[in-house]
Order: structure tokens, then sequence, then C-alpha cells
């Protein structure tokens, strides 16, 4: 299987042994990675002592227009040499995908994407898949399809019918990719944040809705603590959710070994360095998710906004409306999902004054400088201001403790109540609702949606800020278990809209 984006490619794999010099060539517009699968193949077969590339055998990789990079293609080359040499019956890979990365002596190493070639080569129908022994739990994510899993090429060929040699190993085996050392999202509690009862109601809001949050704030005021915790008040990813999530992980090299489907929401956090591939995916020939991909389902959260560099920031504008990324390089195409939740955090100023203790040293042009580089597009696709400062003595003591799990309940019945007001339609979260729908289908009084349009009339909201404003204004009515937003809800909505003005 050829994975482009998490789109899975048959590819059949035919091998001509015969008379001639002796040669072994690979054709098929193939990379350099699968071009050197020659020498691994080579290497392969003779460590299990399999003498039969005395000959000219050439390998094609079919369909040619399909690009092919990567090590996945070694286990299903040196199977079909082994077809064609004679050395197994051509029954035991009847309908079959073989997906595997051999090394010098042999044995079968762990490939990334076997989850989204698994489910490509269900939906062709084929009825058996081959990986290695550290992928295979991986791949039984995938049910009505038969898994079968191998650790050397030796076993592979005795289960063919075949005869072969199983060298002595002495290096590691087994081990598919190491899981990084990242904190538990479920070990951080809302509960941590003192004196902020306001953010931790939008957040809650933010949560309930799925909606976009910019934090605005000076430092220490809590704007990292908010953004981190935020994972933690909401509920388990969907089936199908959790599934396009695990393949992109796959895909991205980034599943450890022996993880199960990924329930959680991801939380991808990178630094105000990171590229626009990065960020939003990229490559050459081959193409790799990126941290936007990398959060779908979750947050996706860019801490110092300001300190991005504005082009990489928009970037993010087409995948906050279409929910994925379109990457064209010469040659190759790819999609990946990539419907997050973006979370911005900036300060307001370059010297992080404010109304602590600290007070603002910047000019007034060097404050609209600053936060100028956050466009006014990308600020206008964030459903949720939110001013936070420094609490005083008073506000963290006089706060009333939250902890996640009461809240994430409370998201929970939320997000059921919108589940089944919008039963029979294609959505089931606030924020995917087009505004059309929200207009003249979603039950908001008329009236209350001319009060908004004035907003454009007056140039104070763009349609589409009336929009987010109609969302919100849903969020809050199925937060309060209401019927249909009212106009205190659309008050509030604009208000978590607009945030305060103290930073303008």
């Amino acid at each position: 299987m050829s994975v482009v984006g998490i789109d899975g490619h048959l590819v059949d794999v035919e091998t001509y042994a015969g008379v001639g010099l002796v040669a072994f060539t690979l054709v098929g517009l193939l990379d350099t990675s699968v071009r050197e699968a020659r020498d691994r193949v080579r290497a392969a077969f003779e460590s299990c002592g399999l003498d039969v590339l005395d000959q000219r055998i050439t390998v094609n990789l079919s369909p040619a227009g399909i690009p092919k990079s990567g090590s996945a293609f070694d286990l299903s080359i040196a199977a079909s040499v082994a077809l064609a040499t004679g050395l197994v019956s051509p029954a035991a890979f009847e309908d079959a995908v073989i997906v595997g990365e051999l090394a010098l002596d042999g044995s079968i190493q762990p490939v990334r994407g076997v989850l989204p070639a698994v489910l490509a080569a269900r939906s062709l129908g084929v009825r058996r898949v081959i990986v290695p022994t550290a992928c295979a739990q991986e791949a039984r994510l995938v049910s009505g399809i038969e898994v079968l899993d191998f650790g050397h090429f030796a076993d592979l060929i005795a289960w063919a019918g075949g005869d072969a040699v199983k060298a002595p190993f002495h290096g590691r085996l087994g081990i598919c990719r190491e899981a990084a050392d990242v904190v538990d999202p479920l070990a951080l509690d809302m509960a941590d944040v003192r004196g902020q009862p306001e953010a931790i109601a939008a957040m809650e809001v933010a949560a309930a809705g799925g909606h976009h949050v910019f934090l605005l704030g000076e430092p220490g005021a809590g704007k990292t603590m908010l953004a981190s915790r935020l994972p933690t008040i909401l509920p388990d990813l969907d089936a199908d959710t959790a599934l396009v999530t695990t393949s992109l992980h796959s895909v991205a090299g980034l599943l450890p070994s022996g993880m199960s489907l990924m329930k959680r929401p991801p939380f991808q956090a990178p630094h105000h360095s990171v590229t626009m591939p990065a960020l939003i995916g990229g490559g050459t020939r081959m193409l790799v998710p990126g941290a936007a991909s990398l959060a779908h389902g979750g947050i996706l959260f860019l801490d110092e906004a300001a300190e991005f560099a504005p082009s990489v920031l928009d970037s993010l504008r087409e995948p906050l409306e279409s929910g994925a990324v379109h990457l064209h390089r010469s040659g190759v195409q790819a999609r990946y999902p990539a419907s997050f939740q973006l979370v911005m955090a900036s300060n307001p100023c370059p010297c992080g004054g404010g109304s602590g203790g600290r007070r603002c040293t910047c000019s007034s042009i060097n404050r609209r400088r600053y936060l100028a580089r956050l466009s006014g597009p990308l600020l206008d696709r964030m459903d949720i201001r939110i001013d936070v400062h420094t609490p005083s003595r008073a506000d963290m003591s006089a706060t009333i403790v939250q902890t996640s799990d009461t809240i994430r309940q409370r998201v929970i019945e939320a997000r059921a109540r919108t589940r089944r007001r919008l039963a029979g339609t294609p959505w089931t979260l606030n924020v995917q609702l087009p505004g059309s729908w929200l207009r003249h289908h979603s039950g908001i009084e008329t009236p209350l949606i001319n009060e908004l349009d004035r907003l454009v009339e007056s140039g104070h909201s763009s349609m589409r800020g009336v929009d987010r404003m109609l969302r919100l204004a849903w969020t809050l009515a199925d937060l309060e278990g209401a019927p249909r937003p009212t106009f205190d809800h659309i008050v509030a909505a604009q208000q978590l809209r607009n945030g305060a003005d103290h930073y303008e």
C-alpha cells in the first residue's frame, strides 16, 4: 500500500526472474528510500540462507503513476521475489496486502501508516494483510480483515511453505516506536487555576461548542495554564474521529508501540519558531502531517502567538474554515484532516507589563505594532476572546474551586443536547453549523438575528463574526438546557466574542 495523506493506494508488486546477466532492478516511480530496498532485500535473503538472487530479477511496482516512498515496500518486494523464484506457494499470498520493512538480518521492522493502509485495504475488498509483529496491534484496530504478523522474514517463508534459516539476532527487535515522555492530560485539573472564574466559564463554553479561543493578558496571569487544561474538560473522541486521529499519528510515525485507538483529544503546542511545513504539513516527495493535523479532534495551542511568523499564522486560516489541509507539491498531492480547536495566547505588548506590579513601558505605536502581527482575518475566526488579568489576593481566596471532572460532565451534557437537536443533520457541534442554516432553520428568533446584523451595518462586525456569535448563543443555550437562544444569550455571546477592550 502506498499511503498518500491518509489515503491508501493499492500497489501491485510484479517480479520477473529469468536468464541473463545477474541484476536486481526496481522500477515504477520510486524515490530513493524505495530503491534502497534492493540492498535490504538482498541482505535479508542471504541472512536467511536463500540463494536465489544469482539471476536477472526485475521488480515493477505498478501503477507507475502513484508516488512510492518509504521502506514499507521491502517485505512485499521480498515476498514477490520469493514467489517468482519458486521458494513459496502462490496460494499463500493470494488476495493479501503486505506491509513491512526488512532489516539486513531478515527481521521485519515496523513502518509508518499501518492503520490507514489496512483501512484502505479493507475498503478495496482485500481479505488479508501481513504486517510486522510490532505493528500488529495497530493493524487489528480495523475489523473485518484478517491480520497476520511476522517478526522475521524466515518465519514468513516457512508459513508460505518454503524453507529458510533464521539467523541469530543480536539487536533490538519488535519495538515499533517508543512513547515520548509526555504528561497525561487528565493528570492536570482546572482546579489548579485560581482567581479566574470568568476565564474558566469561557473555556467551558469553548469546550461545549468546539469554539476557538484567544487569550490576551499579561505574563503570569494564567493563560498557558488555562489552555493546557482545556483538554481535561473535553469528552473522549467519538469512534470515527479517534480512528482518523490515530491514523494521522501513525502516518507521522508518532504512534507508540502497543498503543490502541487514541480516545483522548490530542494537544499540540508548537514553539513560536515553528515553520509552515511543521505547522500545516509538507515535504517534497513524502508529505507528512503537521501540528495542525496532529491536533485533529483536539487542541492546537499557540503560546506567545504574536511571536509566530505572520505568514505561518495565516496558513491556518483555510484549515479553520474547511477542517482539512490540502498540500500540493510537484507530482504529489495529499489531504490531511485538521479539525481542531485553536487556542492562541499573547501578551498585550512586547514588555509584558500590565495592571499588576510592573507597569507597561511600551509606546502606543509599539503596542499596536505588536498585536498587528496577528492579522485581522485570523482574529475574525476566533470565537471567544478572554482578557486574562493578574488576579488579586481577594480574587484567589474568593474563587469557588471547580474540578475538571465537574466541568467535563456539564460539557458532555451540553454536547448531548446539541447532538439531539442536530439529529438528522451532518453536524454534531455548534461550531460546525453554517450561517445560512443558523439564520433560517436553527430556531433563533428573527428579531435577535436582526439585532446582530446591525453590527455589520455599523461596521462593528463582519458577517462571519455574526455567524460565530449565533453559534456561541446556541452553545450557551445548550449549557443551560434552554430550548433556543434568548436575548440574554445573544448579549453574552457578543461579550464573549468581543472581550474587554482594555488593551486597545
